[in-house]
């Protein structure tokens, strides 16, 4: 079996923890290859998320390191069980892999939340809105390649249609609210989407006024839940790329940063009353 050229962030992820559960063993690499009946390189195929592993390996595996923690294994045996190709792999090869693991990330997310500094979040972007964005942040796109962006992130939003969608709490400063990426009409339509949308069961959407005291260290960031708190992700991006982060002492400093953000933020109903004044006043 060849290995992946590119595995996915989630791939990458379910090696990844397999590593911390053999280091935490003590186990060299070479004698865990000796037990799967291969070699030091078929660990290292595992770990880095370039070879498949089967709820039946990871098992074993977690027998072998005489992993206790069966809320974990449970949850990464899951992870080797979802394996179906969903919507976003149409896009592969016409966007960048980033795009694909965000949509990815958020379809298997147990809860979302947002902090959205100087632009709505994205999956909450009407198609007007977020063509507008896509066209300034990178420039010389191909057309083709504009319009797959947009289609792609306004497909993010079908997560909010199923029957159990995840709870979703966007944090947006009210710089992102006044940018002016766009044309009034434009922008008028996007905080109308935000007024549509903050209606929805599982959908929270928190302002954070220019008036209001923050730390300077508070930035743009997707959080999103696991299936346990330690598979947890959170993920920067930028117009070019994003980075993922899932390191315990990374994800407590941004539950942190969610703490605090949610100390300070108004309340749904007035986020509410606030997105639809500046709407008007346009």
């Amino acid at each position: 079996m060849p290995p992946r050229s590119n595995p996915t962030a989630r791939q990458a992820r379910l090696g990844a923890e397999l590593r911390k559960l053999r280091e935490a063993s003590g186990l060299p690499a070479r004698a865990v290859g000796e037990f799967l009946g291969g070699n030091q390189a078929t660990v290292s195929h595992i770990e880095a998320g370039l070879w498949g592993v089967s709820a039946e390996r990871v098992r074993r595996l977690a027998a072998f390191y005489s992993a206790d923690d069966q809320e974990l294994v449970d949850a990464l045996c899951a992870m080797t069980e979802a394996r179906g190709k969903g919507w976003w792999e149409e896009y592969r090869g016409v966007l960048p892999a980033s795009f694909l693991d965000i949509a990815e990330l958020e379809n298997h997310a147990s809860f979302l939340r947002s902090i959205r500094m100087l632009h709505v979040p994205g999956i909450l972007q009407t198609s007007d809105y977020a063509r507008e964005l896509i066209g300034s942040g990178v420039l010389g796109l191909p057309e083709r390649e504009v319009a797959a962006r947009v289609e792609h992130r306004i497909r993010r939003r079908e997560i909010f249609r199923r029957a159990a969608p995840p709870k979703f709490d966007a944090f947006i400063h009210e710089a992102a609210l006044q940018m002016r990426y766009c044309s009034s009409d434009v922008m008028r339509s996007q905080l109308e989407l935000l007024e549509e949308t903050a209606g929805w069961p599982s959908v929270h959407i928190r302002v954070i006024p220019f008036d209001t005291r923050i730390t300077g260290s508070v930035h743009s960031v997707l959080y999103a839940g696991g299936p346990i708190p330690q598979l947890d992700t959170v993920q920067l991006d930028n117009a070019f790329d994003g980075n993922f982060l899932d390191a315990e002492d990374q994800l407590n400093e941004y539950r942190s940063l969610f703490r605090t953000i949610d100390e300070i933020a108004l309340d749904a109903n007035e986020s509410l009353k606030y997105i639809h004044r500046i709407a008007q006043e346009l």
